[in-house]
Formats: C-alpha cells, structure tokens, sequence
C-alpha cells in the first residue's frame, strides 16, 4: 500500500507530491493528459517554433513561493528570466504606468500627487516580505505566523474593498494600475480584500520581480516531475480517474481538481454544491512577425502589460463579465510578451504574445475582434504584424483543463468569502468528509496561481495525519 496517491499533476498536485516524497513517504501522481503541468504547460499552439504558455506566462508568485523557494527547482532545468520592467501599464496620450523592481521608479511613474501615498503604502511592509508572504500563503491555520505584527497590519490595509483603497490617490494613473492588478484574479474591484490582492502583486514586483520561465512554463512542472522522481515518485499520464477505484491502494489520495470533480470521483454528493465558479477570459495566442509596436516605449520592454485604459474602464469590463452576464464591448487586457525576455520562444526575429479578457463563465462569443481593436488603440499596426492566432474562449479553455469549470482559469470565483475561505468555510479546507480524501488545487487556500502553495499546505494536513496513524 502506497502512503499517498496524488490526482492531477498541475503545479499543486506536483508540489503535494514532492512535499510527501521529502518526508519519506510514498507518492504516486496519476494525470489525465499525456503530460504534466495542469496550468503551467508551453505548447506549439500556432505555427511550428513559436512555444506559447496555454495558460500562465508571468510568474510573480511563482519566484516568491516559499514552496517552490525551499526546493532545488533549478537543477532540474528552472531558470527566471526577468523582464527590464516587470509590468506597464499603457494610457491613450503615449505615456504609461509602471510597476518596477523600484518602489521609487514605480510611484515617480504615477506623478507627484501619488507618489507618496503608494509610496507609503508599500515600503513599511516591503522589509518584510519574505516571512509576509510566508504568512500570508500558509493561512488558514497551516502554520503559526511568523510575523504576526506585520500579518495583522497587512490584513488592516488588505481587508476592505480596493475601491476604498484607491480613494487615498488623487490623480488616475496609481488606481488605473492598481484596479489592474486586482483584476487577475477576476475579482470585481468593490470585494472583500481585494487591496490585499493588488499589495501582493505590487510587493511581489518590487521583492523579485514578474519573471517568466525560459522556455515556457513547462519547466516549471518538468522540474517538479523530475525532482520527484528522483525523491523515488512515480508519475503516471494518460490515467483518467473516474472513481477512486481505479486508483491503487493507498493511506491518503489528494485531489488537484475541481471541487465539482473531487465530489464525483469521491462519492461526496452535494458537499461542495455551494462552491462558485467565476467568470471565464477569452484568450488569443499571437505569433507575431515583430515585436509589439506599442506607443508607450516603457510598454515596448515589459513582461505584462495591462491595458485598461483607466480605472473606470476596468470596473465596468469586469462588471460586464462576472455580473451582467455579457462580454465587454471594451475589454480590459492582460497581456504578456515572452519574446521580449527569452526569444528561444520563436523563430529569430519573430515573436510570441498572448491578450485575453473576461467574459462570463461558460460564454460561447468570440472576442477576438474587441481584443484587436483594443490592442490597435495602443500599438498601432499590431494586426499587420499577426502571421497565426489561437482563440481559446471558456469552452476550450474548461476542454483544456477540468479544472477550469466553465472557463473559470482562478478555479473558483475570488470574490466575498471565498476569496479567503474556499471551497468551503472550514478550519481545515484540505481535508474533506472522506478520511482518506484530501484536495490541494487552486479552489484552496491560498488561490489561483502558479506558485504551488495549496499543494503545500495540503501535503502538511496529510503528513500529520499519517505520522498521527503510524
């Protein structure tokens, strides 16, 4: 009998099962697609050469993982490559907004009205940013705070709704930025802590940056593969698990799925029948003839850049998508240039670039022409230099990636309590009425993103269970 069984090899259910396998437990991973990495993949998507990322590009939490942090990741092949500018953020008149490695660079790009007040927002807690994080991504209740001082003055300034937050800035380019980053995570800017969300983007940059994986994301999830093979793991594709049945014997199965797919496979029934899926985006992978020609030139050497324009804009594209139930006229962009920093992505000379906005869940629309005119305002000439494109809307995105219910990418809507407590409100979200059963996907605390934290604190609900029956 194996001490655990893992389900679903994306970032979470990879770190569960290195996490066991350190502690000398037994780990098998099973995973329905013929290759690992849920999230965090890097396919051929348009002509031959140009490696797009399907899904995550950018990797802020990523770099700043205590998980990802404490494991020789590089080794087997992970290598951050940072952008000269890790975000900008783009207006009609040719200037933009920058998020930089920077406090300083960052709030001069807001003006002298609001450079103090992001300034002084951000540099008290910045210092401690590693034991922050390092709280903030294990709550609830996984580890004891590190810093409880700065945890508790955290949560006084992250708590209340962005909205509040961004009454402190006078002019309109600090909120346009700030109202961005709130929004990759799909949360409409009025939720509960939604300023939270917008500091650890913002700390995240000025601590290490926005880095993208060389290669494409994939090497992320190759080196966690591999680093559990090596720590004696097994991993097994094309398994597609239907029931637990199908699965080997073991002391503890952990699920990197949906809730909706864990209840299934389990036998759990309605248990998470009150689990909200939210809005979905509308994804275009470009492979470009040249780089992007944005107007901006500080756009011209950025990772992400967001295009918005302002605040007001963005509030209404996300109302559009996760309240009224309708795709955006003007949508609101991420976007992501990996060319820009590792140009092995694409033939030389040529380039790979990825937009989407949101959309509701399960929306069947094509965006792909909003999108382009959109990008058109601020990078003139962008159609004429598109050679392929891949749409991806909620359909394909939830075909892609079971996790992505209805084409939700933050596998859960990040707005009320949810945001915090997810999939259920509970003391212990990893466990579940199953004794054996466990979940660690991204409908976990600490949330969506590439930075394998739920898989983490799920492995420490495990392990302490199994030492406990030993």
């Amino acid at each position: 009998m194996l001490d655990a069984v893992v389900v679903g090899a994306g970032p979470n259910g990879l770190t569960a099962a290195v996490e066991l396998a350190r502690r000398g437990f037994s780990v098998a991973l099973f995973e329905a697609k013929d290759t690992v990495g849920g999230g965090s993949r890097t396919e051929e998507l348009t002509l031959p050469g140009f490696r797009h990322d399907p899904c995550a590009a950018s990797h802020p939490l990523g770099i700043n993982s205590p998980a990802f942090r404490a494991m020789p990741l590089e080794r087997y092949g992970l290598t951050w490559v940072q952008p000269a500018l890790p975000m900008a953020h783009p207006f009609p008149d040719g200037t933009a907004a920058v998020l930089s490695r920077s406090v300083a660079e960052t709030a001069a790009s807001f003006g002298p009205r609001d450079a103090g007040t992001y300034r002084r927002l951000v540099e008290p807690l910045l210092p401690h940013w590693d034991t922050l994080v390092r709280d903030f991504m294990s709550l609830p209740l996984s580890a004891l705070p590190r810093d409880p001082v700065t945890l508790a003055r955290f949560g006084l300034l992250g708590l209340p709704p962005a909205t509040w937050q961004l009454r402190r800035f006078r002019d309109e380019r600090a909120p346009a930025l700030f109202a961005g980053l709130v929004a990759h995570v799909i949360a409409p800017l009025g939720g509960l802590a939604t300023t939270a969300i917008g500091l650890v983007f913002a700390l995240a940059a000025h601590a290490r940056g926005w880095p993208i994986a060389r290669g494409g994301s994939q090497s992320i999830s190759d080196a966690l593969a591999a680093y559990l093979k090596d720590l004696g793991g097994t991993v097994h594709t094309d398994f597609e698990v239907k029931r637990l049945d199908d699965l080997p014997p073991a002391r503890a199965y952990i699920f990197d799925t949906s809730p909706t797919a864990l209840a299934r496979i389990a036998g759990l029934g309605g248990y998470y029948d009150r689990f909200r899926y939210g809005a979905s985006v509308f994804k275009v992978d470009y492979a470009l003839d040249g780089p992007v020609p944005w107007t901006a030139k500080e756009a011209r050497s950025a990772g992400t850049v967001q295009v918005g324009p302002y605040r007001s804009d963005i509030d209404t594209a996300l109302r559009a998508a996760s309240r009224e139930g309708r795709g955006p006229e003007s949508p609101f962009l991420i976007t992501v240039q990996p060319t820009v920093t590792d140009p092995t992505r694409a033939p030389e000379g040529k380039h790979t670039f990825w937009a989407y906005g949101h959309v509701p869940n399960g929306w069947d629309g094509d965006l792909t022409d909003a999108i382009e005119r959109q990008l058109e305002r601020f990078a003139p000439g962008f159609r004429d230099l598109v050679l392929a494109r891949a749409t991806a809307g909620p359909p394909e995105l939830a075909s892609r990636n079971a996790n992505y219910v209805g084409g939700d990418i933050a596998s859960g809507a990040a707005s009320g309590l949810q945001l915090l407590l997810r999939p259920k409100l509970s003391l212990s979200p990893y466990t579940t009425p199953h004794p054996a059963v466990f979940i660690c996907s991204s409908s976990t605390p600490p949330g969506p993103g590439v930075h394998g934290m739920s898989g983490h604190n799920a492995a420490k609900a495990v392990w302490r269970k199994l030492r406990a029956s030993s």
